[in-house]
């Protein structure tokens, strides 16, 4: 076998392990959606309607179903998930937000998750700001502007929320990156 097979093989076998750890949290949402549609059809109570998961992703991204940034799909009709007396959480999964996740907590709590149209790699915003990097937090307000030094805890892009720790002994605040070095809090 050359090398060039064996490293064939290899790319092969990661490839079908990602392939199952990204699908297991579908079969696990399969499942849950199957006992749960299965309780309910027991007396339990009603459903959540697949259409109200869809709001709650399309009001979430601000994007209709199916455009980039949005989620790819709608929600599958056959879920059969409890209903929700409170209302929807809705989150992004991961750092790529590519996956969006749709939680429902209460006695009868799920989560689902629901895929994303990303934008192409050369849309995708460069990330200005590192973690570990020195970043000046800025609150602005009517009639003053207050500034601190800080580390930034995650990296990101102009717009994103980052967590960033201004001292060692307090808990990292949020802010939006407004250019390189700098994160704003709007004060309200």
């Amino acid at each position: 076998m050359t090398q060039y097979e064996t490293h064939r093989r290899l790319e092969l076998r990661v490839l079908i392990t990602a392939l199952v750890l990204i699908c297991m949290p579908l079969f696990a949402v399969t499942a849950t959606a199957q006992q749960t549609g299965a309780s309910s059809n027991l007396g339990a109570g009603g459903v959540t309607d697949p259409a109200q998961i869809d709001r709650a992703v399309t009001e979430f991204t601000g994007v209709p179903i199916g455009e980039i940034g949005g989620a790819r799909v709608p929600a599958d009709r056959r879920l059969r998930l409890s209903a929700c007396a409170a209302p929807l959480g809705v989150s992004w999964h991961g750092q790529s937000r590519s996956t969006v996740q749709v939680a429902c907590a209460g006695p009868e709590s799920w989560r689902i998750f629901i895929a994303t149209r990303p934008a192409p790699q050369s849309a995708v915003a460069a990330a200005i700001v590192s973690r570990g990097d020195p970043i000046t937090v800025v609150v602005r307000g009517r009639g003053f502007t207050v500034q601190q030094t800080g580390e930034a805890m995650d990296g990101g892009s102009v717009g994103d929320w980052i967590a960033i720790r201004t001292a060692r002994d307090t808990a990292p605040i949020r802010a939006r990156i407004e250019r390189p070095g700098m994160a704003v809090i709007p004060a309200s």
